[in-house]
């Protein structure tokens, strides 16, 4: 009740205050992430403060479909109605020339298909594994953010949630220190990056071999620095993992079990042509088990049994984007992970490869509509396919018995931007072989979601 009373008043709060100009180079979070490349504003007045505001909500539906059998984690053969509803205010403040606070409180709520199991690649990116469906109010992003420059060159940026209208340095040094998400910097694209208003598939929106530190909801602790120059950039950072797979809870222990990430970003070509290359590795050290040890356990292969403080799973990503045209993008990844090791935080997926293209709706005359339509094919190491196949569980999948096949999306999404701030978009998910098996699906999944932003 305390919940739903706040988000209402949020909603009259934000409906009631001075339009607002939302920047669309965004990160999955509605930010701009210091990755981005700059644009000229309309109004270059500098920003001491600002506060943005979203609200997302999600209803998918899937119908019944062909299954020989169904485990812990399948996701259920029958027909289902889901919703979720994330609300969102982005408040940023300097606080001297080269520090900024940023703080989003956010409230999530809603169910995802079979509590969110049965499909590696999950259709709806704006739902966790939480345990209830009751709207919870927490504290998604709350960081110190220092920005030095490396030179005498200076560039207008916009203002948009978590970012300040101004000027900042063209080359520069910026350190983060807080609660944020590495997704809000790493693995970011163009085109396939939001599921607020782009693909809602959790191995579209993001790499789905990189098993990214984060707690449920997606959030982590720690420290990121980047260096931004001119054409490229490289960032790295170390933050904390999940106590337990895919836990609320962070692991503090961060001397034994952490994360770590490094990427780098090289930008190219024309401003109607930009485009980006972008190479990511991570190591992350986990209180987690592995599967060769788990086929060693008496009865059914047993991870829990073997789960072991420090251990390691690492991996690597390639992204790439282009803008063909202004209106025209087109987008890749390729992922790899080690695949000895159990997932922890994101999702059940050892190899992933995905492409897409995006259009802008200036083609049919209707500039701030989008359409999307991508395929991505994820993998299993021989390693997890023996676990599963032996009745082994992971926290996402498990059939009980497993005929491998490759898991094959194709998701095509419409964003019609119907007015200011609202925005509709329909989107059609196909799965071939949820969680990797042959002897369930192929099913569909439909949703509609509503986004308003100001």
């Amino acid at each position: 009740m305390v919940a739903r009373i706040f988000c209402e008043l949020m909603m009259i709060f934000f409906l009631l205050c001075s339009p607002l100009t939302f920047c669309q180079d965004t990160a999955s979070d509605g930010s701009m992430g210091e990755n981005q490349q700059a644009v000229k504003p309309d109004n270059t007045e500098a920003q001491r403060w600002n506060i943005y505001f979203q609200a997302t909500s999600i209803a998918q539906h899937h119908g019944s479909f062909y299954s020989e059998y169904e485990g812990q984690n399948s996701l259920p053969a029958h027909p289902e109605n889901r919703v979720s509803l994330t609300v969102t205010a982005f408040v940023t403040l300097r606080v001297s020339q080269n520090f900024d606070v940023v703080l989003n409180p956010e409230i999530a709520g809603g169910e995802g298909f079979g509590g969110v199991t049965g499909i590696a690649g999950f259709t709806n990116g704006e739902m966790p594994r939480v345990l209830t469906a009751t709207p919870k109010l927490y504290l998604a992003r709350g960081y110190v953010r220092g920005t030095w420059a490396l030179g005498t060159g200076t560039e207008l940026i916009e203002g948009g949630p978590n970012q300040l209208a101004g000027e900042q340095p063209v080359r520069r040094w910026t350190v983060i220190a807080g609660k944020f998400a590495v997704t809000d910097y790493f693995d970011c694209n163009t085109f396939s990056h939001d599921p607020r208003t782009q693909f809602m598939n959790w191995s579209l929106m993001y790499n789905g071999a990189w098993d990214y530190p984060a707690d449920t909801r997606g959030y982590t602790a720690g420290v990121l620095q980047e260096l931004t120059m001119r054409r490229w950039s490289v960032r790295a950072a170390m933050v904390m993992e999940p106590t337990t797979a895919n836990g609320p809870v962070l692991d503090t222990r961060v001397t034994k079990n952490r994360g770590l990430m490094a990427e780098g970003e090289l930008r190219f070509g024309t401003t109607e042509h930009a485009g980006k290359l972008r190479v990511l590795g991570f190591l992350n050290r986990e209180d987690a088990g592995t599967f060769r040890e788990a086929m060693r356990t008496q009865g059914k292969p047993d991870l829990a049994a073997t789960r072991r403080s420090g251990t390691k799973k690492y991996g690597m990503a390639l992204n790439f984007e282009q803008s063909l045209t202004k209106s025209v993008g087109v987008f890749s990844r390729y992922g790899w992970s080690d695949g000895k090791t159990e997932a922890w935080a994101f999702t059940q997926i050892d190899r992933s490869i995905s492409g897409g293209i995006s259009l802008n709706g200036s083609i049919w005359k209707r500039p701030t509509d989008t359409i999307g339509i991508a395929p991505v094919r994820n993998y299993l190491s021989g390693n997890q396919r023996s676990f599963l196949a032996a009745g082994g569980v992971g926290f996402i999948i498990g059939d009980g018995r497993l005929d491998y096949r490759p898991e094959s999306i194709v998701e095509a999404y419409y964003a019609w931007h119907a007015i200011k701030g609202w925005t509709i978009t329909g989107d059609y998910q196909h799965i071939q072989n949820p969680a990797y098996n042959r002897d369930r699906g192929p099913v569909s999944a439909v949703s509609l979601r509503l986004h308003f932003d100001r």
